[in-house]
C-alpha cells in the first residue's frame, strides 16, 4: 500500500489504523482477514451491478474475482467522511496475470456500524483496462 500520496485524510488516527488494515489485507487479498472486518450482514456493490449481500458471499465473490489480476496494491490519495462514514479516492495498481501493470482510478464508500464492522461498501471505478 502507498500512503505518501496521501493529500486528505479526515478520519481520527484509531479509525484510519483500522482502514489501513483492512486495504492491506485486500492488498495481501487475505480473505480471512479481509472477512473478519466485514457485519455477516455486509453489502458490497461495484459501479452498477446489484449488491453482493452478507458477508460470506463477498467472500465468494471476492475469491472468483480475485484470479482475474496477480496482485493489486491501493495508492491512497484522500480520504473524506467521520470514522463510521467514509470515502477513499485511490489509484488502484493491479498485476495482470499476464505480467502487465494496469493503473485505475477508485473511489470506495464505506459504512461501519456501532460494532467497528464494515456494513455497507460502494466501490466505482472503470477496470476495463485491467482486462483490454
Amino acid at each position: 500500500m502507498i500512503t505518501a500520496n496521501l493529500r486528505v485524510n479526515q478520519l481520527s488516527s484509531e479509525a484510519f489504523r483500522w482502514y489501513l488494515d483492512y486495504l492491506d489485507a485486500i492488498d495481501r487479498r487475505d480473505l480471512d482477514a479481509y472477512a473478519a472486518r466485514l457485519s455477516p450482514h455486509c453489502a458490497m456493490q461495484f459501479n452498477n451491478y446489484p449488491p453482493v449481500a452478507s458477508r460470506d458471499a463477498i467472500v465468494g465473490m471476492l475469491r472468483q474475482s480475485w484470479r482475474d489480476f496477480a496482485s493489486l496494491e491501493h495508492d491512497l490519495l484522500n480520504v473524506y467522511g467521520t470514522d463510521s462514514n467514509f470515502m477513499l479516492e485511490a489509484l488502484n495498481h493491479y498485476v495482470r496475470n499476464d505480467g502487465k501493470t494496469v493503473s485505475v482510478r477508485a473511489v470506495a464508500l464505506t459504512d461501519r456500524g456501532e460494532d467497528g464492522l464494515v456494513v455497507s461498501v460502494r466501490i466505482y471505478s472503470d477496470v476495463s483496462p485491467l482486462f483490454a
